[in-house]
């Protein structure tokens, strides 16, 4: 674990950490505070006296030292990353009110009207004695909901650090979508070919892209291995994408090895890893913009969400806003030649 990163040591590097059922604790964790809580003996076997605290579903590019180092000045209990956010979404986040000190003074969650539009991030710096001491609570299960306001009730000292560059919180589908969307500006906010901060990450041994002699596919990102003897439009491919001569991609997110066959068409859509879209499927059609009737606050924007190993069958339509669960194929398909907007085809994973 960790190799690409240069953290594959005996001394320091990545542990993982899994969750589980059973123990002492009984069910699955049930938040961010209650995950950390359940790992307290690993973290007080540590011999530092801050403990960084991280969310696993933002992208951003942050050198965390500047942090610490003012929490230590400070001599901060706890401080929390923040980021100045549009005013139309602060209903999506945590909300600080912070002095001209960096002093946090009050906190509001995902309010519908905000005094501020300073966000936190999500990320936490801890001094190690004061997060064991907040996490013998049991009803303390988000940092963010529970945590933070207790510090601030008992006027603890914490502080706001702000951070000005790129950041995304992709916890939410149409937010994961825009993330990759937005990489394909000509000048994208994060830089992924920065040469004075190289992004590593695990990349695939495969072949390099190879484009047949009817592609079209300007203005997308492309990874190894993908072939393309089709039309690709502002669209993001992962390892090993294969789009036949005669198939349409546009504005869409493609896992790795996944087929779009002749004469398919794929429009704001994300699929996952294996699939098959066969030849002349339509996927992401129509004007219907009609809310997922299962997920309508998460899926109403016209994106149409294909999970891992479907086989989506010849000549089918599938409207916008539907969701395909993981390994889908005929048998949940059935005869059906359109499945309507706001649908949901297979069962749930979870």
């Amino acid at each position: 674990i960790g190799k690409p990163w240069d953290l594959d040591r005996a001394s320091g590097g990545v542990r993982l950490l899994q969750p589980y059922q059973g123990g002492a604790y009984g069910d699955w964790q049930l938040g961010t505070a209650d995950a950390v809580r359940r790992n307290l003996d690993f973290v007080t076997r540590q011999p530092e006296e801050h403990v960084l605290i991280l969310a696993g579903d933002h992208i951003y590019l942050m050198d965390y030292r500047p942090m610490l180092r003012q929490h230590i000045q400070r001599n901060a209990e706890m401080t929390v990353a923040t980021h100045r956010i549009n005013p139309h979404e602060t209903h999506r986040y945590g909300i600080l009110s912070v002095a001209p000190d960096d002093r946090v003074v009050d906190f509001e969650e995902k309010p519908k009207r905000a005094r501020d539009t300073l966000a936190s991030m999500g990320i936490y710096i801890f001094r190690k004695d004061v997060l064991v001491e907040m996490l013998q609570s049991d009803g303390y299960v988000e940092f963010g909901r529970d945590v933070l306001p207790a510090m601030l009730a008992e006027k603890r000292n914490v502080r706001a650090y702000t951070f000005s560059g790129y950041w995304a919180d992709v916890g939410a589908v149409q937010a994961y979508w825009e993330a990759n969307m937005s990489l394909l500006a000509e000048n994208p906010a994060l830089d992924l070919y920065d040469p004075g901060w190289v992004v590593h990450t695990r990349s695939e041994e495969r072949a390099p892209v190879k484009f047949g002699a009817q592609a079209q596919a300007g203005g997308n990102i492309l990874s190894n291995g993908c072939r393309i003897d089709g039309l690709v439009e502002r669209s993001v491919l992962s390892p090993g994408v294969h789009v036949m001569e005669g198939a349409t991609v546009r504005d869409s997110v493609i896992f790795s090895d996944t087929v779009i066959e002749a004469g398919a068409v794929v429009d704001r859509c994300i699929i996952d890893k294996n699939v098959t879209i066969s030849a002349n499927a339509k996927v992401g059609f129509g004007d219907d913009n009609l809310p997922n009737k299962a997920m309508p606050e998460q899926l109403n924007t016209g994106l149409t969400l294909v999970g891992q190993n479907c086989f989506v069958p010849e000549g089918l339509t599938i409207g916008r806003n539907v969701v395909i669960h993981p390994n889908s194929g005929v048998e949940e398909f059935g005869k059906r030649k359109k499945i309507a907007s706001g649908s949901h085809i297979g069962a749930t994973q979870r």
